[in-house]
């Protein structure tokens, strides 16, 4: 082994062996077959005695090269295109900034809980930046890459610029901003939910309010903030986060018992030891938010799915496991409307009603059930929020979801100071709003369709209303099924 390899840790070096093979592509672009295989081999040699197999990746075309000198053809796939090399310029909005958002968050914990700085000070002097964090942010950067080129790209217009003779297809080269629109655009929104119910003696829409956004993250950042909540709940079994930050009460009965996270800060779903009662309690500190949900956050305001004036400055996880539920229930006005929640790891129903029911532990019946694809925010507001109670009934399979809401400024925590980097938020550009329309199935003409004998819908259901949602639901957990019915 190299004698400036013997100061490394065996750890660290499996970690940089591993950060350069996946940046070889890009580090052998532009080189000829011999420098190619020189570099092959040096990375391989870096942590040989782990027996860490590294080798040149295929899609490197050694014999596009010029075995004379060391140029290359330009228009080698392993040559890096323009807009990657700006990954440490991207603003905080684009798949280029969870790198620099997300591996922060281990000076962030430092910083803010003294129970993980005193032992992460203790393991080590210094922070240092994961190679393996970064090499897995450029595959996200490359997954985005791909699926975005793979829908632009056409074979007609590339024949008008001429294909390279060997056959190879030029790549198309977008700026993020190009990318993020394009994923922008992809997004599927619903907020036409009807189901009316008698309230007070009038027939109410107890949905509106509603939206429902799907591709709002893609699946590797589905993966990417599902493995840093297990990483969040992994610090709150150690003890490593304050005490009202995480939470995991003992399973005394079937859907009890759920473990949650919360930042920014403490609420009490009922009056507590203390005499605390249900809302925010303002004596209680919490970690703040993380930097990779900010990063959610801008997201989610950036693409019009909630509006700049209802930032959120604090959130909620839920981790479910099979069995675990959420009762019916109304979100306490400490918090302003609209509130979103995400979904992640596996699809489920919410219930909406006024008139929800309890049947058994972990099963409710009620009005109207809407399913929540993997990876969908769904936005509560008005009615949704106000009139209709809602609850998740018992989860076949492992879930976890994060609810994002902004507290009532007159209910904050004492000490509480708003994140500055979540101040002044802004969405897409005015030009963008007409893609949204485009998107909504604003089919109002269904309005008056509904049974006047009981006050629900109807089953006339445009082709989407079909899909996103089903009127009377009475679910019932057991062996993973759920029993929907539509009253005719």
């Amino acid at each position: 082994m190299d004698s400036f390899l013997r100061n490394y840790e065996s750890t660290e070096l499996r970690i940089a062996a591993e950060f350069l093979s996946n940046w070889l592509p890009y580090l052998s672009g532009g080189l000829c077959k011999s420098c190619t295989q020189i570099l092959s081999d040096r990375v391989r040699s870096i942590n040989s005695q782990e027996d860490f197999a590294v080798s040149t990746p295929p899609i490197i075309d050694l014999n596009q090269c010029k075995e004379q000198g060391s140029s290359c053809n330009t228009h080698s796939i392993g040559r890096r295109n323009d807009s990657a090399d700006n990954n440490d310029n991207a603003d905080t909005h684009s798949l280029g900034s969870w790198k620099d958002e997300a591996d922060e968050h281990a000076a962030e914990w430092s910083s803010t809980t003294e129970t993980f700085s005193s032992s992460a000070n203790h393991a080590s002097p210094k922070v240092k930046k994961s190679w393996a964090d970064m090499a897995q942010e450029d595959e996200i950067a490359e997954e985005e890459d791909n699926e975005v080129s793979s829908k632009l790209f056409n074979v007609n217009d590339s024949l008008e610029e001429g294909i390279p003779l060997n056959g190879a297809k030029p790549k198309v080269e977008l700026s993020r901003d190009q990318r993020e629109h394009i994923r922008f655009r992809s997004v599927k929104r619903q907020k036409d939910f009807i189901c009316f119910e008698r309230v007070k003696g009038k027939l109410v829409n107890v949905l509106d309010g509603l939206e429902l956004h799907e591709g709002v993250f893609s699946a590797a950042e589905q993966k990417r903030i599902v493995g840093y909540v297990e990483e969040l709940q992994e610090m709150g079994r150690k003890g490593l986060l304050k005490d009202r930050t995480y939470s995991a009460p003992q399973k005394w009965m079937k859907g009890k018992g759920r473990v949650t996270l919360q930042f920014g800060c403490c609420y009490n779903y009922a009056t507590d030891k203390n005499g605390n009662p249900p809302g925010i309690t303002k004596n209680e500190i919490v970690d703040p938010l993380p930097n990779l949900f900010k990063v959610m956050i801008k997201r989610l305001v950036r693409w019009h799915v909630l509006p700049p004036s209802c930032v959120p400055d604090s959130c909620i996880v839920n981790i479910y496991d099979e069995g675990d539920c959420i009762p019916p229930h109304i979100d306490n006005h400490d918090f302003v409307r609209p509130f979103c929640t995400v979904s992640f790891l596996s699809q489920c129903e919410i219930v909406f009603g006024s008139n929800l029911k309890i049947v058994g532990p972990g099963e409710f019946a009620g009005s109207f059930a809407i399913p929540l694809p993997v990876g969908s925010v769904l936005v509560i507001n008005g009615n949704g929020a106000d009139v209709a109670k809602h609850c998740v009934p018992a989860v076949p399979t492992k879930r976890i979801s994060i609810t994002f809401r902004k507290m009532d400024e007159s209910k904050w925590p004492i000490g509480f100071v708003p994140e500055a980097d979540l101040q002044r938020l802004e969405p897409l550009s005015d030009e963008v709003k007409d893609t949204l329309n485009n998107n909504y199935n604003n089919n109002d003409n269904d309005i008056n369709s509904f049974n006047n004998n009981n006050g629900s819908r109807s089953s006339s259901h445009s082709w989407r209303r079909g899909e996103r949602g089903r009127g009377d639901y009475s679910g019932r957990f057991g062996r993973g099924t759920t029993t929907f019915n539509r009253r005719r």
